[in-house]
């Protein structure tokens, strides 16, 4: 993933510390229930798609940017499916980031799935029945978009 200059030039001020840092995560549906999927040039790992807003800039607004960035699909946000935020990361450099992840299930509304930035290996279309690898962090929420219930939060979970 390409570091924003506003993160860099955080970087230069605080070194390596933790950063807590907003992230958003688009589940994107075609007409045909397939998600869209993203082979990560980072990890070489299938995830769903995601990044950092710009500051200021408003979750569906992120998601709807870094889509078209990574895949050259438009889309449309539908709906919160979960908000988490997640343990702190340690990247090969040495810094330290902790994510606030904000998963908004979208749906696509044109354009062709392509690699269409340095960010992915390959992108593509999958059927629920036929997806590849992927880590808890993707299956997770590809789960919970298909079961469009309410937003879930992390320690809420119902005591039964």
């Amino acid at each position: 993933m390409a570091t924003p200059e506003f993160i860099r030039d955080l970087r230069n001020s605080i070194g390596r510390q933790l950063l807590w840092l907003p992230g958003v995560t688009a589940v994107v549906f075609d007409d045909e229930g397939r998600v869209l999927l993203g082979k990560r040039a980072d990890t070489g790992g299938w995830s769903v798609i995601g990044g950092i807003p710009e500051p200021g800039e408003q979750p569906a607004e992120t998601a709807v940017r870094e889509v078209y960035e990574e895949t050259a699909v438009r889309v449309v946000p539908e709906g919160v499916v979960l908000v988490e935020a997640m343990p702190p990361t340690r990247y090969p450099n040495g810094d330290i980031c902790q994510f606030m992840d904000v998963t908004l299930r979208c749906r696509a509304i044109g354009g062709r799935a392509r690699v269409n930035d340095d960010e992915s290996l390959e992108v593509g279309w999958f059927a629920m029945d036929a997806l590849p690898e992927l880590d808890t962090y993707a299956l997770t929420r590809i789960r919970r978009a298909v079961a469009a219930g309410p937003t879930w939060f992390h320690g809420m979970e119902d005591e039964d």
